[in-house]
C-alpha cells in the first residue's frame, strides 16, 4: 500500500441482483472504516452496468438496492458521499475525454474485457471502452486512493497512466495521480465459494449454494453452510492448499467474530459444531444489516440520500471536469 496520506477515496460497485458475503467482508466493511479516515465517494456505477444489456426494471431495482446496502452496511451518508453514477453527468463527459486520452492497444490488453467478452452473448463497444469510464470515475474527484482487488489492478494502472500522460503533456498537475489502497489482509484473505473453495465467492456462480448473499434469509444461510464442502478428515485447521473448504469457513468465522484462526483451530474437534457456529456467526453479522435494509425500503428514503449525494458529488467533480476540458482546449461555455 502507498505510504502517501489517504485524503480522498473513490470506489464504485455495479448494481447487481445479489451482493455477496464476500463483497461485504472484503470491501464494504472496509468502506465503513475508511469513511472516517478520508473524504470518501461511494458510487453505484449504473453506467458500467449497461456494458452488458440489462432489463431496465431490474437495473433500477438493483441500483436502489445497492445504495441501500451501502447505507445498511454502515456507510453514513452524512459522512461519506453515496450517489448514482448516471445522476452526475460529469462522469459521462469525462469518460469521453478519457477515451481520447488512452490508446487502443491499452484497452486491448485489458484481461477483464477478454474474460467478459468470452462469456457475453453480445459484446458492446462500451464493454471494450469501459476502463476509460472507470478512469473518469476515479480522476473526477482528485482521488488519492482507490480500494482495489486483484481483478481491478489493471484498470487502476490505466487511470494512473492516463493521469501521468495528461500531466506530462501539459507540464502541470491537470489531474491527481491515484494510488491503490489495499487494506490489511485479515484472517487469510478473500472469501471463497462454499462449493468450490478454490474459486472466489461470486454472484455469477452457477451453483447458488456456493454463495451467501447479504439478503439471504437465516435458514438459507444455515442450509448453505451446512452443505459447504469440507473434506474426509475431521480436523479443523487452516491449510488452504490441502483443506480449502475448512480454511474458507475458518476465515468466515474469524471475520464475523474476531477470533483468530489459531483460536478457531483449538476450539473444534469436528465439523458438525464448527459449521453450526459459522452459520450462526454469519446470521448474526448480517441480521442488523438486513434490518436496516428493510427500513431503507420505505418510500423515498434512499432516493433522498442519493439526491443529496449527487449534489455533493457534482460540487466536487464539476471543477475537475472543467479543468480537464480547459487543458484539452475545449471552449468554455459563457455562463450567466
Amino acid at each position: 500500500m502507498s505510504t502517501k496520506p489517504i485524503k480522498t477515496v473513490f470506489s464504485g460497485m455495479q448494481p447487481t441482483s445479489g451482493v455477496t458475503l464476500g463483497n461485504y467482508l472484503g470491501a464494504m466493511r472496509n468502506f465503513v472504516k475508511l469513511q472516517h479516515e478520508a473524504q470518501c465517494f461511494f458510487c453505484v456505477v449504473d453506467l458500467h452496468a449497461l456494458t452488458i444489456p440489462k432489463d431496465p426494471v431490474e437495473l433500477r431495482k438493483n441500483t436502489l438496492d445497492m445504495a441501500r446496502l451501502y447505507v445498511a452496511a454502515g456507510i453514513d451518508p452524512e459522512v461519506a458521499t453515496i450517489f448514482v453514477q448516471s445522476h452526475v453527468s460529469a462522469h459521462a463527459e469525462m469518460g469521453w475525454l478519457m477515451e481520447v486520452s488512452c490508446y487502443y492497444g491499452e484497452l486491448q490488453r485489458m484481461t477483464q474485457f477478454k474474460d467478459k467478452a468470452s462469456r457475453a452473448e453480445v459484446v458492446t463497444t462500451g464493454l471494450f471502452t469501459y476502463p476509460a469510464l472507470m478512469a473518469a470515475d476515479i480522476l473526477l474527484y482528485d482521488t488519492t486512493h482507490v480500494p482495489v482487488g486483484d481483478d481491478q489492478k489493471q484498470h487502476l494502472e490505466l487511470a494512473r497512466d492516463i493521469a501521468i500522460r495528461l500531466n506530462n503533456r501539459f507540464g502541470r498537475e491537470v489531474v491527481v495521480v491515484p494510488e491503490p489502497y489495499i487494506p490489511p489482509r485479515e484472517a487469510g484473505g478473500r472469501i471463497m465459494s462454499l462449493q468450490n473453495p478454490t474459486q472466489k465467492m461470486s454472484k455469477s456462480d452457477p451453483d447458488e449454494s456456493g454463495t451467501i448473499f447479504m439478503l439471504d434469509e437465516p435458514d438459507v444461510i444455515r442450509k448453505k453452510i451446512r452443505r459447504a464442502v469440507t473434506d474426509s478428515e475431521s480436523e479443523v485447521r487452516y491449510d488452504p492448499e490441502n483443506k480449502p473448504g475448512v480454511s474458507n469457513l475458518m476465515v468466515i468465522l474469524s471475520l464475523c467474530t474476531g477470533m483468530s484462526l489459531d483460536e478457531i483451530a483449538g476450539r473444534y474437534t469436528g465439523y458438525g459444531q464448527f459449521k453450526k457456529d459459522v452459520a450462526e456467526a454469519v446470521v448474526a453479522t448480517l441480521e442488523p444489516i438486513q434490518k436496516r435494509y428493510k427500513e431503507l425500503c420505505e418510500p423515498g428514503v434512499i432516493e433522498e440520500i442519493l439526491e443529496k449525494g449527487a449534489q455533493r458529488a457534482e460540487a466536487v467533480s464539476t471543477p475537475v471536469l472543467r479543468r480537464v476540458q480547459d487543458a484539452l482546449g475545449l471552449l468554455p461555455r459563457k455562463r450567466a
